[in-house]
């Protein structure tokens, strides 16, 4: 089936909303018959090279994601809700509002009413975390040190199911880069997380001291405990 094909077919059938099994491609199925759970996807995620988008911006679907096994941090996030959508999860995703404008999104998901995440980044700091925070705010705080780079600080965050944000706009299978999600996001009600600007400044000079160092980033980060593993080899 060639990608115009598979775009309307997908688009008839998410009109009902979660996609059918028989929806999906072959290597789709696979992919969503083996990572059944979050840590699973995560795992999945972490082996998937990190899209640096070589050739251009990229806001991909799942299907694009298993077609070209790779994958930023918004497109791990919308991967994550499509496959764990199919074992019963909601497909809910957070926002992370930097002051540098560089965002990160990451989906978030509730074990026994306490909140987990799944996350790819570039950034040791910034990917997946376990089911043990008691509050979206909590775990969004999870991400406040690790978040401070050279320009970085989270500055707020939102929470969102995809399926309230994007109504019948295809964001799980479509061919096309999903800009429309991406600007959804951005225009997403956000609840500030204050931070003091002289800690913010002073685990800058720290991350800075370390990079220039060491020539590579840090995992000096209270909390760790709380994240899920992370890539192998990366850091």
């Amino acid at each position: 089936m060639n990608s115009n094909a598979a775009s309307v077919k997908s688009r008839a059938i998410l009109l009902d909303g979660m996609p059918q099994p028989h929806t999906f491609t072959p290597a789709e199925r696979r992919v969503i018959k083996t990572y059944r759970t979050p840590l699973d996807v995560q795992r999945w995620l972490n082996r998937l090279p990190y899209n640096a988008e070589p050739h251009g911006a990229t806001q991909r679907s799942f299907r694009e994601v298993v077609r070209l096994h790779t994958a930023h941090c918004m497109e791990g996030a919308l991967a994550a809700a499509v496959i764990l959508e199919q074992h019963g999860y909601p497909p809910r995703v957070m926002s992370l509002e930097s002051i540098d404008q560089l965002d990160h999104v990451i989906y978030v998901y509730q074990r026994n009413g306490l909140w987990g995440s799944i996350a790819r980044s570039r950034d040791p700091g910034l990917h997946g975390r376990k089911p043990v925070f008691r509050t979206a705010r909590a775990l969004a705080l999870s991400y406040v040190d690790p978040y401070v780079d050279f320009t970085g600080g989270v500055k707020a965050y939102g929470v969102v199911d995809l399926r309230e944000l994007m109504g019948r706009y295809d964001w799980r299978l479509s061919p096309r880069n999903l800009w429309k999600v991406e600007q959804a996001l951005i225009d997403l009600p956000h609840r500030p997380i204050k931070s003091s600007k002289a800690r913010i400044e002073r685990l800058r000079a720290k991350y800075r001291a370390f990079v220039e160092r060491h020539g590579k980033k840090p995992l000096f980060y209270r909390g760790r405990e709380r994240w899920t593993p992370l890539p192998k080899g990366a850091w």
